[in-house]
């Protein structure tokens, strides 16, 4: 099967992107226990927690710096908090989106995180207590939100490294995430790229962009993801 001119663009600047994600998690990790050796030496400040996680697991941390407000606003904007249903956040981190969806109105009973790292898993529930915590693995939503979710979800919402994945693996999260949401419910990603995570030639998906986000660090763009055909 042909790829079009679009789609050999896509592939490319992918397997560039993948290449530079690669590299610097092998720098990462051998610099990794220095930061815990200063980090137990020092403040306790999110920006170190995860910038220790970031340089330590480079391919399981979607951002460079925590989410700013800005950029969280913008994330939560496109979740509606009048319809009703579940509301599931992938990747938290230190929980600046979640913050965000909170001040929109969210009900902390409705908001469920998926986050794999331990570390992040314990702050976030010491912040937020009332809010459903999980640890696991996202890319594996059957099995991680079994016996979660009582009804279909109302959104999604993700801060994960999409571009650390090969294609097949993004857009399997986006068809196990489409199986546990409501019709038209959006899939909420940001990236710090040009491009979309999920290719807009894709044909199963309805894409829509936000603005470039130039207040956040660095300055990001927001993707809502909604399957084709449900209105």
């Amino acid at each position: 099967m042909s790829l079009s001119p679009l789609e050999h663009i896509e592939r490319r600047i992918e397997r560039q992107l993948r290449f530079i994600e690669l590299k610097r998690g092998a720098i990462g990790r051998r610099i990794g226990w220095r930061l815990r050796d200063f980090e137990q030496k020092s403040f306790k400040r999110d920006e170190f927690r995860f910038f220790r996680s970031l340089i330590e697991k480079p391919l399981t941390v979607g951002a460079v710096a925590p989410s700013g407000k800005a950029l969280a606003r913008v994330m939560a904007n496109y979740v509606d908090p009048r319809v009703p249903g579940p509301i599931v956040e992938l990747g938290p981190g230190t929980g600046p989106v979640t913050e965000a969806l909170l001040a929109r109105g969210i009900d902390p009973a409705r908001l469920t995180l998926v986050e794999y790292d331990p570390d992040f898993c314990a702050l976030l529930r010491q912040r937020f207590p009332a809010v459903n915590i999980v640890r696991g693995d996202a890319y594996n939503l059957p099995q991680t939100l079994a016996g979660v979710l009582h009804e279909p979800a109302a959104a999604f919402v993700s801060g994960l490294p999409l571009f650390n994945k090969p294609l097949k693996t993004r857009l399997d999260l986006l068809d196990q995430a489409f199986d546990l949401m409501k019709p038209d419910a959006p899939f909420v990603q940001f990236t710090y790229h040009a491009i979309s995570p999920i290719p807009r030639s894709h044909g199963r998906i309805r894409a829509e962009a936000s603005g470039r986000v130039w207040r956040n660090f660095p300055p990001a763009q927001v993707w809502v993801y909604r399957k084709a055909g449900d209105r």
